[in-house]
């Protein structure tokens, strides 16, 4: 017998000495406990994928809907972005206790979990929460919207964005300005663009010496020429002697304007009243100090 014959020998005793040890109805056993838990744990994973993809569709159908109707009903931009991120995460947090159920958890434990949590976050984030509430007050009252010119807090701007926790505004030399909702809902807010014609008043000062007259004829010439300026029977140019300083008589003059044309029309009759003043010889007194050098 050469020695491959001798291997295969070995081989084959050795395995049927193996075979007499073994007791397969062990194994048989095992196998017949353990496919039915396997099956079962694979049946809740496909049904959980299942539920999880259907309620991602779902969700995104809803989504769609909702934003839909928003738009349909002309429902403010600032509006429609905070309700479909409050109805986005409402939506997945009620598929994530579905599929907490179907897994066997006790979703009555997530929620009081849930709960828990929200009251630790809640008091740890106060402020958040404030500009969180401050965002929603803004959001149904409507005191500004996008695009509108607001004053607030030493700040003013062109509003670009309100979003749930913060507004930003651009500011008129291009800066981007962060406001907090919960500040921005509790403070004294001016909407210059909510109307949209606007009165631009100016107080012009003369020397006492001058014709009253002559000077509110130049004013009221001023204010009705001007090719911005509003003229109707609630709109009307006016001009008024508004007080008495120390050294110049203070003449005021208002008229109307559309609210986007208030910056250009200031502007043009400021630098016009100078030119309208001198050519008529009228004189804008200023402040003038005499100093005395006594020398001893």
């Amino acid at each position: 017998m050469n020695v491959a014959e001798q291997t295969t020998t070995a081989v084959e005793q050795t395995a049927a000495a193996v075979e007499q040890k073994m007791d397969f109805s062990v194994i048989e056993s095992f196998l017949d406990a353990a496919w039915p838990k396997a099956f079962a744990i694979v049946k809740i994973i496909v049904v959980a994928l299942l539920i999880w993809f259907i309620g991602k569709k779902v969700i995104k159908l809803v989504l769609k809907l909702t934003k839909h109707a928003l738009e349909k009903g002309k429902v403010d931009e600032g509006v429609q972005s905070f309700l479909m991120s409050l109805v986005r995460i409402l939506l997945y947090g009620i598929l994530i206790v579905i599929l907490a159920g179907t897994v066997g958890i006790e979703t009555g434990s997530i929620i009081a979990l849930l709960g828990s949590a929200g009251l630790a976050i809640g008091l740890a984030l106060q402020g958040s929460l404030s500009n969180f509430a401050g965002g929603v007050l803004i959001l149904v009252l409507k005191p500004f919207r996008i695009g509108d010119y607001i004053v607030v807090n030493g700040m003013e701007g062109t509003v670009t964005g309100i979003d749930i926790f913060y507004t930003k505004l651009r500011t008129g030399d291009n800066r981007v300005v962060v406001l907090p909702n919960g500040n921005l809902s509790n403070s004294d807010l001016i909407n210059v663009s909510q109307e949209p014609i606007r009165r631009v008043d100016l107080v012009a000062s003369v020397d006492y010496d001058s014709d009253i007259k002559k000077v509110k004829t130049i004013l009221f010439d001023i204010g009705g020429n001007l090719e911005y300026s509003l003229e109707d029977e609630s709109h009307m140019v006016q001009v008024y002697v508004d007080s008495y300083g120390e050294s110049a008589i203070n003449v005021g003059l208002r008229f109307w304007v559309e609210a986007k044309d208030y910056w250009t029309a200031k502007w043009i009759v400021t630098e016009k009243i100078k030119e309208e003043f001198d050519a008529a010889g009228i004189s804008i007194p200023f402040n003038q100090l005499d100093v005395m050098i006594k020398n001893k």
